[in-house]
């Protein structure tokens, strides 16, 4: 069994201690380290395991280091850890830049082991109901807004929020990005709450993003366009829905949904379908997702390079909405 340690007992360090817990089968939580002293003390009442007081010591005494620290400390903790031949979990994004994004790439190369990066809407149920119907998409349109939260502002909403659809788009879109254009604008904090960014890709594919962390409510949905078919997905609600159309001959059926194309076109049949939602804990299964590909030796569901993926588009964004806020300023 893989000895595993929390780094991070935050919020989600928290949560993500109770997860690896509840798949003991799994991994062996030997202990976690955060250099918060009240942190550490909480989370040993909490979860009745050992804190560790060394960073360097944490990482010797186990086979997979789970890196839920802020942003600005991902390059630190995944490289000692990889220096370590130690297998990491790194939750999102991979790093704070891209430089460190790339040194942690060369860095799991030489030390051989696995890296997986916590995009965990990959493992959200309404997604994973609807990931068998993406044939080919041509329009993307997603919505991520939230209610504001100090915690998390250290970084944009771009790296914060929309970080998540970026990462999904790529994993479904067959294409390159090859234009970005972003807006944005810091209303609360020092980096901006609210933004939007469009993605073209090479094969024609146009995804359109919109991220927001001073929204009145929660929303978490996106929705995916390809021929004869449109996907809805909510986050959120964690629901699904499929619309299909199929090309019919002859009359269509007074009793079905269909779409008169025109004259002498003939008609499509419309088909609404829901597919089963399986429920799950999406982090509980992105861990155990983790321990599978170590054990198996095969490449993680989000990888290491899914990550510096996610994160070199991130900061595309982030660039195009610099030049937009100079040129508005001007």
């Amino acid at each position: 069994m893989l000895k595993i340690a929390v780094l991070g007992a935050g919020h989600l360090g928290k949560i993500h201690m109770k997860c690896i817990r509840e798949i003991s089968d799994r991994y062996e939580l030997v202990g976690f380290f955060d250099p918060n002293p009240a942190a550490r003390a909480e989370a040993e009442e909490l979860f009745g395991i050992p804190s560790f007081d060394d960073l360097d010591a944490t990482i010797d005494a186990v086979d997979v280091v789970d890196v839920v620290t802020p942003t600005l400390s991902h390059f630190e903790c995944a490289s000692k850890a990889l220096r370590a031949h130690k297998h990491v979990f790194i939750e999102k994004p991979i790093t704070n830049t891209i430089d460190e994004a790339k040194a942690l790439i060369k860095l799991a190369h030489e030390a051989a082991t696995q890296v997986q990066v916590g995009h965990v809407e990959r493992f959200n149920p309404a997604f994973l109901a609807a990931e068998s119907f993406f044939e080919d998409p041509r329009f993307v349109e997603t919505h991520r807004l939230a209610e504001f939260n100090p915690r998390g502002t250290d970084v944009s909403v771009v790296l914060d929020l929309m970080i998540h659809d970026i990462d999904i788009v790529l994993s479904v879109v067959k294409g390159r990005v090859k234009n970005i254009s972003a807006s944005g604008v810091a209303v609360v904090s020092d980096t901006p709450d609210i933004a939007n960014a469009r993605l073209e890709f090479d094969n024609g594919c146009v995804a359109n993003l919109t991220a927001s962390r001073i929204s009145l409510k929660n929303m978490r949905k996106s929705r995916f366009f390809q021929r004869d078919a449109y996907i809805a997905v909510d986050f959120l609600e964690k629901t699904s829905e499929i619309v299909r159309m199929k090309s019919i001959e002859g009359e269509p059926d007074p009793f079905t949904v269909n779409i008169d194309l025109g004259e002498g076109k003939g008609y499509k049949e419309i088909f609404f379908e829901k597919p089963q939602i399986v429920p799950n804990n999406a982090i509980r299964d992105e861990l155990a997702s983790f321990e599978e590909s170590i054990r198996k030796g095969t490449t993680p569901k989000v990888s290491i390079d899914d990550g510096y993926n996610a994160l070199v588009v991130a900061y595309e964004i982030l660039e195009k909405m610099a030049i937009n806020s100079d040129f508005l300023q001007a």
